[in-house]
């Protein structure tokens, strides 16, 4: 081993890692400093738990190829049987090394570590990562050398983790925040956020086209449910909505109760402003055809049906923190919101899924019924108002919320 390489890594890591700020790079340029002091790494694991409503936790694999693959662990993956027979569990609940040396090692009963051996590697360590706050992570270190690990080379690895730990520690803390953010703001708020656009009063102007939605019926589904069943609902109705909205490059800014807003930005010289209107038309669409299909059976076994109304408009924003105090919100407000929120209303009365205003209609031709001309309420002009010409009217005017 080369005491001198080992050496400079640990201060390489101790003064932040700054030639590779991504993680990636970040494990990269790790794992190639241990190979280049003569530990043989072929496989390096981190696996760290994480706040995140759908994650477990995440897991980054370097191999001697050079690649590295970023993995998510979802709620639930440690109480199966995959996990439950890892050498990682040790690593977690115990906060343990675990040693397996494979080669001769009969492990048909460990699944991963079998598929190590079938791989080619000849040894194997978990070792623990100990974060400042007391909890423990994990990494797992195999080898393809026919000696597999000697007792230096462990020495080594052993004596880099401390300072490995704090840079995984400070990676794992970023993306913590950037997650959280993204979950709570949506990602452009939360990139803002992270950048340092967190006074009060810090706003900016943006183009936008404004999706407002909201379910139809809920105040008197509200009053007929229980607290917790009302809440499955909304969580099943808000995601015929949320997935298609973020794969046609809109941001969700805020539930509230069963509303909805979400805006998709527009350059500001509209050049684009015609193919964001396609995107979200196909947003509306493939989120309508998904309320439809929603069911949900109460405890008395009457099926609900769900429809909701959805205002699409166009026009300039107010984007940044609003609040008072030391509580602050990132949302969006104006004029273009104040109208969306008086289309959706429309859309209830006229018993209309998709709305849409003539800015919105006139970006979009083609697919647009005019409704005709209607006052709203704080402006000082009527608004004509658009329906979607593919929708037929329902047999009744279903009740707004």
């Amino acid at each position: 081993m080369n005491a001198t390489q080992l050496n400079d890594l640990i201060i390489w890591l101790a003064d932040g890692a700054r030639s590779a700020v991504r993680t990636d790079l970040f494990m990269a340029e790790t794992c190639e400093r241990m190979v280049a002091s003569g530990i043989p790494l072929a496989r390096v694991g981190v696996f760290v738990r994480t706040l995140h409503p759908s994650m477990l936790g995440r897991n980054f694999i370097w191999r001697a190829s050079g690649e590295v693959t970023l993995g998510a662990l979802a709620h639930g993956d440690d109480e199966g049987d995959e996990f439950l027979r890892s050498p990682l569990r040790y690593v977690f609940h115990e906060g343990i090394e675990v040693r397996h040396r494979l080669i001769g090692a009969n492990v048909s009963n460990i699944p991963f570590l079998a598929d190590m051996l079938a791989e080619g590697s000849t040894d194997y360590i978990a070792l623990p990562l100990e974060m400042s706050d007391g909890n423990v992570h994990a990494s797992s270190w195999t080898t393809r050398d026919p000696d597999g690990f000697s007792e230096e080379q462990l020495a080594g690895l052993r004596r880099v983790m401390p300072s490995l730990t704090r840079m995984i520690e400070i990676h794992l803390l970023r993306r913590t925040a950037s997650g959280l953010l993204d979950n709570y703001v949506g990602a452009r708020a939360g990139e803002r956020i992270l950048a340092g656009q967190i006074r009060r009063g810090h706003t900016e102007t943006m183009q936008a086209v404004i999706w407002l939605s909201d379910l139809r019926g809920f105040t008197a589904l509200s009053d007929r449910l229980q607290p917790e069943n009302v809440v499955d609902i909304l969580n099943r109705y808000f995601d015929c909505q949320v997935p298609a909205i973020l794969e046609q490059g809109g941001e969700v800014l805020k539930f509230m109760g069963d509303g909805l807003l979400a805006v998709f930005p527009v350059a500001e010289n509209d050049e684009d402003l015609s193919a964001v209107c396609a995107r979200v038309l196909e947003a509306a669409r493939t989120s309508r055809a998904a309320v439809e299909s929603l069911r949900w059976a109460g405890t008395n076994l009457t099926e609900e049906q769900f429809r909701f109304g959805l205002a699409l408009h166009v026009g300039k924003v107010l984007y940044g923190n609003i609040g008072g105090g030391d509580r602050l919100d990132f949302t969006c407000i104006g004029p273009a919101v104040n109208l969306a929120a008086r289309l959706e209303k429309i859309a209830g009365k006229l018993a209309r899924t998709v709305v849409a205003s003539s800015a919105f209609a006139d970006a979009s031709e083609g697919v647009w019924t005019d409704l005709g001309e209607f006052p709203i309420a704080g402006f000082a002009r009527a608004e004509r108002v658009y329906g979607l010409a593919d929708e037929s009217l329902p047999p009744q005017t279903w009740p707004s919320s």
